[in-house]
């Protein structure tokens, strides 16, 4: 407890009001900030989250050494208090990089213990996630037959350009390695990396590595190449980039753009989409792929839920048009009519926010809670509802003496609503019954 008096002295944060930030704080809050980042890699592609689990190995490995080869004895009597923990001099007894700690005020035997415990699960992890190459990929392999969908099937007469976006570097290098080769023997199409770190390259050749020029060879049209040389004919077809191409980039050539991983701001995700839904864009189509992660891993990192709420929060505060996410295609540039709706609907409700009990979430505007409500209900009763009729229907009156005996006057008559969220896709080709299929009830 002495020691931990110290270190409390030495790193709590006196904040406004008089409160403080405890660093047992902050590394807690830590420990949820690198699980979730962790998960986020897995999101994007198994070869990133099998990067990231060999770099943390890599980090246990050399603290286990420093507690082999570490000797305090000449700085034993020594107090975090009484040493610049940024001094050359000192980073031979000192661990941690932002919170420096002692080597010698460790319990060495109890530390020892969680990091081995740390390397054996982390080296089941990496031996899992090594044995999914790219041919047990799933998620690659669902990105290939997308890819070829659209070159069978284009949006645009002629138009086979495919812009895939990821967050990370390392999964946008595994991406090229493994579809430049295939879309070029399989689909005839160039491909081109775009990561902004020195490693840009392309399968055109003539084609150098800088980024301008591959930019060019992707959107020619919308770059003005002809102005520049009028004697290139060669395009590029598939780009896999980075964001740092999400800004100031012209590419309305192409008419397909696909989000390999989602970023967690909504804004990115729209600035993303503007590289294709630009004026000027030849195309009469454009359309928006996202990969979203599966329910399982989605309920550790709630990717969904808060990156469809910011969207929802962002819409209201914009146009109504910003959500590219649930976006209906069908419909028309509406700005006014939105504001004017906007307005009525002030005008005609008046919501007290004092007879709201609890604090509003940003998932309140969306369907995210009742997805999770049905989830946890389909793990447990997926085989009541798998032998389900299609459809179920019951009529029951109430009878008039019930109330009268039970002389409890709460029940009234109601109907039960299933909810369903419809694409434009889905409305376009619906039945007539837009709530036919559920997703969540409520009275």
């Amino acid at each position: 407890m002495e020691k931990r008096a110290e270190y409390n002295r030495k790193y709590d944060v006196q904040v406004s009001k008089g409160s403080v930030f405890k660093m047992v704080d902050r590394e807690q809050s830590l420990i949820h900030l690198m699980r979730v980042n962790l998960l986020k890699r897995m999101e994007s592609s198994i070869h990133s989250f099998a990067l990231t689990l060999e770099k943390l190995l890599g980090s246990v490995d050399l603290l286990l050494s420093r507690l082999d080869n570490h000797s305090s004895d000449d700085i034993e009597e020594l107090s975090i208090n009484d040493i610049e923990v940024d001094s050359p001099e000192f980073a031979a007894y000192l661990i941690g990089k932002k919170v420096k700690i002692l080597i010698k005020d460790i319990d060495h035997i109890l530390w020892r213990q969680d990091l081995e415990e740390d390397r054996t699960r982390l080296q089941q992890l990496l031996t899992e996630a090594q044995a999914i190459n790219a041919s047990r990929d799933a998620k690659l392999h669902r990105l290939q037959a997308i890819i070829e969908k659209k070159c069978q099937q284009p949006l645009n007469p002629g138009n086979k350009k495919v812009l895939i976006f990821t967050a990370f570097a390392d999964t946008a290098q595994y991406l090229y390695q493994h579809i430049a080769l295939w879309a070029k023997q399989q689909l005839g199409l160039h491909s081109a990396l775009v990561t902004g770190a020195g490693s840009n390259k392309s399968t055109l050749a003539g084609v150098t590595s800088n980024l301008n020029n591959l930019l060019t060879a992707f959107s020619p049209v919308s770059k003005e190449r002809s102005k520049v040389d009028d004697s290139l004919t060669d395009e590029i077809d598939i780009l896999i980039a980075t964001d740092c191409i999400s800004e100031g980039q012209n590419l309305q050539d192409c008419d397909f753009l696909i989000n390999y991983d989602i970023h967690w701001n909504p804004v990115r995700i729209i600035q993303r989409f503007g590289r294709v839904d630009r004026l000027g864009s030849k195309n009469s189509r454009i359309q928006l792929v996202n990969f979203w992660p599966n329910m399982e891993l989605d309920e550790y990192i709630n990717l969904e839920a808060r990156v469809s709420g910011r969207m929802v929060l962002l819409d209201i505060s914009a146009t109504g048009e910003e959500n590219v996410i649930e976006q209906d295609s069908g419909k028309q540039m509406n700005d006014l009519e939105y504001r004017r709706k906007q307005l009525q609907e002030l005008q005609d409700n008046v919501v007290d926010l004092e007879d709201i009990s609890g604090s509003v979430s940003i998932t309140d505007l969306t369907l995210n809670d009742f997805r999770m409500d049905l989830s946890g209900f389909m793990k447990e009763h997926l085989g009541d509802l798998e032998s389900t009729y299609t459809g179920l229907f019951a009529a029951s009156a109430i009878n008039p003496t019930f109330n009268h005996q039970t002389g409890d006057r709460s029940i009234e008559s109601g109907v039960l609503f299933c909810l369903k969220q419809l694409t434009a896709h889905e409305q376009q080709s619906s039945d007539g019954y837009a709530l036919a299929k559920k997703v969540a009830a409520g009275w």
